[in-house]
């Protein structure tokens, strides 16, 4: 057994290692400012063939690669996935010993490969060829064995990997994972994904929390306390003190006109404060939310300004139809 010598086991200042850092991160800049340069011009052509022809198929996106482009791209596979387009990833070297099976002629497959020679690949290759599998080639060489074989070539810029080397694949993988990330939301906001369906692919943890609507959580509004301008203080804290959720709807003609929380009680406190109506101590044209509206949404709207409040009407064409607490968005995990 051979044992690696250990290099560079001194002492190290702050400022090395912080300059290092930002020569990476200035490299792969440069690397996503030729790419997005490159989708300005020809590779923009390629890239909307490309989206096209994944929206077309009638089965899956087949993702694929070796290597540091095979991480990329099991992240591009599961990007894709969630956002509304089928896909998984194929590892090149099982492909050859039984899962090309999960290759049909109604998918499509992205081959991911910098070099675009990369030797494991060969089985996936093949059998896209020989089945006529539409192929879409990631690479930097666009005269590839690779990019010959695919049917659609997403040629990538050369640009200079961080590695002070030129070996380790830094800039490389950046530039293919921002593609796959450009590739993923070009055809989600093409087929018109919403929030919505991406609850349904991601029910779980508190992303999925974040993504639960306020129509999902909120208080019906036979639960609701409401109240009209002209009540007195004295019922308008009854009712307030018997729903419960800190906050009184101010309604007229069947319309969310004000609200009164338990802020403006305090605010308001003084000797005549029963004797006065809902209207004088309400606050006028409050905050509210629709009900297809994001819980993390709702949340973002409670913490505005410099006084953020715990509850929040649900209206629809200006009528309260619920109301959001802060404890439901607690209870929920979206906070």
């Amino acid at each position: 057994m051979v044992a690696l010598k250990s290099v560079g086991s001194g002492p190290v200042s702050d400022t090395t290692l912080i300059d290092s850092a930002l020569r990476t991160l200035d490299l792969e800049s440069a690397g996503l400012a030729a790419l997005r340069e490159a989708l300005s011009n020809g590779l923009g052509q390629a890239f909307a063939a490309a989206a096209r022809q994944v929206r077309e198929a009638r089965g899956r996106v087949i993702v694929s690669g070796m290597g540091k482009s095979g991480h990329v791209g099991q992240k591009f596979a599961a990007t894709l996935a969630s956002t509304g387009t089928p896909a998984f990833f194929v590892h090149p070297s099982e492909a050859s010993h039984g899962d090309l099976g999960m290759i049909t002629t109604d998918d499509v497959v992205i081959a991911l490969s910098w070099s675009g020679e990369t030797a494991e690949l060969r089985s996936v290759v093949e059998h896209a060829t020989r089945f006529q599998v539409p192929m879409i080639a990631i690479t930097s060489n666009p005269d590839s064995s690779l990019a010959t074989a695919a049917d659609i070539v997403l040629a990538l810029p050369k640009s200079p990997e961080a590695c002070p080397h030129g070996l380790a694949p830094t800039t490389s993988t950046v530039m293919q994972l921002a593609l796959g990330d450009a590739l993923a939301i070009a055809l989600l906001e093409s087929k018109g994904f919403t929030a919505r369906d991406f609850k349904v692919l991601h029910p779980g943890g508190q992303l999925g929390a974040q993504l639960s609507f306020v129509s999902d959580l909120m208080h019906p509004r036979d639960r609701l306390p409401l109240a009209a301008p002209d009540t007195p203080m004295a019922e308008a804290i009854v009712v307030m003190t018997e729903k419960s959720l800190g906050c009184l709807g101010i309604v007229e003609d069947g319309r969310l006109v004000g609200i009164i929380t338990d802020g403006d009680l305090r605010r308001h406190m003084s000797a005549d404060l029963l004797k006065r109506t809902a209207g004088e101590i309400m606050t006028p044209s409050p905050k509210t939310v629709s009900p297809d509206t994001l819980a993390s949404e709702a949340l973002a709207v409670m913490n505005l300004g410099d006084r953020p409040f715990t509850a929040l009407f649900v209206v629809e064409n200006g009528s309260p139809v619920g109301v959001v607490h802060v404890h439901d968005l607690l209870r929920a995990g979206v906070a």
